[in-house]
């Protein structure tokens, strides 16, 4: 199956600044996608060559096909939806009005835009001036404009902010059903906490390059960052016998009845065991490297690679 959306070695320049260096990204059907890295890593640079919007200096950049930017890339684009960071719209229309204006240039009828108000939970402030609408709601409505027209691709710029957690479960959730529908999506974002659930793959950036690339256990394949374990229990003296401290294990005292480790990934087994056979050992927690520690790890990586070029 082709892809989606496929950037091969894309390059792009604002005067003497290198917004991309080199980047590739790939979004088949069906998987979600997150494009992630901090402020002025080359997301939203990267959603623009996807739309057309800008031309890569160097490499390719096709959607659906096409060259997004070419003779073709319009109906590509009619394909696809987007929502970008910072929405904004007609304050002084309710939002029925502005999704349905919206529906028109789609060229989708209205009722569309009634059911995705309800889809998106705003059917109960549809008829409301968008100027009393919060944060929140403008992103769900920014939300429902980007699914018009059933795209094949949605392209996602840090759509859980101004989202309370209610919200962002639901968008999460949303996203959930659309790749189950075969919808490829995008999800950027720069806020790592709770987003590894919701991704297939994860492409990291910074500096306008690819840092890392992979589902979430390749990266850690890749990285053989500590795993941590925690220990809880009652004991006397903690149960330090048969763990192999000093041999990618260190371990630290929480407090009397618990105890925290990170081990190496290839002694992972061995300290379980160790711990499971422990006399008063009640329970044991173990937590993988998440995406937060893996951004960290591979940004770092960066800064002390060999060429020594400044980011």
């Amino acid at each position: 199956m082709s892809a989606l959306l496929a950037i091969r070695g894309a390059e792009a320049r604002f005067g003497p600044v290198k917004a991309l260096r080199g980047l590739d990204l790939e979004v088949r059907a069906g998987e979600v996608v997150g494009l992630l890295g901090h402020n002025g890593a080359g997301k939203t640079t990267t959603l623009k060559l996807a739309l057309g919007l800008l031309r890569p200096q160097a490499g390719s950049v096709r959607l659906l096909g096409v060259d997004p930017a070419g003779r073709q890339g319009r109906r590509a684009r009619a394909r696809v939806g987007f929502l970008p960071e910072n929405v904004s719209f007609y304050d002084m229309l309710t939002g029925r009005e502005v999704l349905r204006y919206l529906a028109r240039l789609k060229r989708r009828p209205a009722a569309e835009a009634d059911r995705l108000l309800e889809r998106v939970g705003l059917a109960h402030a549809a008829d409301r001036r968008v100027r009393t609408w919060s944060k929140g709601m403008r992103q769900r409505l920014g939300l429902a404009q980007a699914l018009l027209g059933r795209p094949e691709l949605l392209l996602l710029d840090e759509p859980t902010v101004g989202l309370d957690p209610v919200a962002t479960a639901e968008l999460y959730a949303t996203i959930g059903r659309l790749r189950g529908e075969g919808v490829g999506v995008v999800l950027c974002s720069h806020v790592l906490a709770g987003i590894e659930r919701h991704i297939d793959r994860c492409v990291i950036v910074g500096h306008g390059r690819v840092l890392a690339a992979g589902t979430l256990e390749e990266l850690r394949a890749r990285a053989r960052l500590p795993i941590r374990i925690r220990a809880r229990g009652r004991w006397h003296e903690p149960p330090l016998q048969g763990l192999g401290e000093g041999e990618g294990v260190v371990a630290r005292r929480l407090n009397g009845h618990q105890l925290e480790l990170d081990v190496a990934p290839e002694r992972k087994l061995a300290v379980l065991r160790a711990l499971a056979a422990a006399p008063g050992v009640e329970d044991l927690d173990v937590r993988p490297p998440g995406l937060e520690t893996l951004y960290a790890h591979f940004d770092a990586m960066l800064h002390r690679g060999p060429d020594g070029e400044a980011p």
